[in-house]
């Protein structure tokens, strides 16, 4: 019997594109109904942003500002996962652990992380420590609290299954504890990722040069609504390509969780 995994693949891309242009088929007239209601002032012809974007493309001010915040992104994500991995493991497994740990877990989780953001700005100046710890922070508690209940929700059986077949504690996480947990933490990635990326807008958007947030606030100082949609736009296909590089892992490494059917 085959798997339908390879059949899955196939359809996975084109499902996702199929979807992403309906979506955007939904926007476009949205756009054009507020163009009608607001005027074309604040809502220029999509020709006109069209044309501006590739412009911007072209001449390398939107790859630019796009890349700046991606790196800002995953910077945040990876040192997120690097310290949220061990803790929440550490809180699974060992009682003392999490009897210290979740008091400042549910103190801390709770409040709005942009409310550190002028802390962080004071402390580590206005460049990219202030907001990949931003990010961080988002994201962080986002991932050991999913991690954490995933890993505390394990039936101790599949454990004993494992070891009753001569499996070590390599065996063990690969086959139990990795395929158990991997679909909440990319549920909290999910999740979280959105979040952090609205909120790098707000820290790009203080005493700074560079990022899409940057840009969507020069743009509307300068009074020029076309670049201004130009990088809402621009920053809406990164979440998009966030997105879709998470829902594209969740298919690879979770094939049983059949994502985007």
């Amino acid at each position: 019997m085959t798997s339908g995994k390879p059949l899955d693949g196939a359809l996975f891309i084109p499902r996702f594109l199929l979807r992403t242009l309906l979506l955007a088929g939904v926007v476009l007239v949205f756009y054009q109904l507020l163009r009608l209601t607001a005027g074309p002032r604040l809502f220029p012809a999509l020709p006109l942003v069209a044309r501006r974007f590739s412009t911007l493309v072209l001449n390398g001010q939107l790859p630019y500002h796009i890349l700046v915040s991606a790196r800002r992104v995953f910077a945040g994500l990876f040192l997120s996962l690097l310290v949220a991995i061990p803790v929440a493991v550490a809180m699974s497994r060992f009682p003392k652990a999490d009897k210290i740990l979740s008091p400042l877990l549910y103190l801390v989780y709770p409040i709005p992380k942009v409310t550190f953001l002028p802390v962080l700005m004071l402390v580590l100046g206005l460049g990219d420590a202030s907001k990949i710890s931003m990010i961080f922070l988002i994201i962080v508690f986002q991932v050991i609290v999913s991690l954490r209940d995933a890993l505390r929700a394990l039936d101790r059986r599949a454990f004993q299954a494992v070891r009753a077949f001569g499996g070590g504690k390599l065996d063990v996480a690969r086959h139990v504890v990795i395929p158990a947990t991997m679909p909440a933490l990319l549920s909290a990635l999910r999740i979280s990722g959105g979040t952090a990326v609205a909120v790098l807008f707000i820290a790009e958007s203080f005493a700074t040069e560079d990022g899409m947030g940057f840009f969507i606030m020069d743009a509307w100082s300068r009074v020029s609504y076309a670049d201004l949609h130009c990088g809402v736009l621009a920053l809406s296909l990164f979440g998009l390509g966030l997105f879709g590089l998470i829902d594209l892992a969740e298919w690879w490494l979770c094939p049983w969780q059949k994502p985007m059917h």
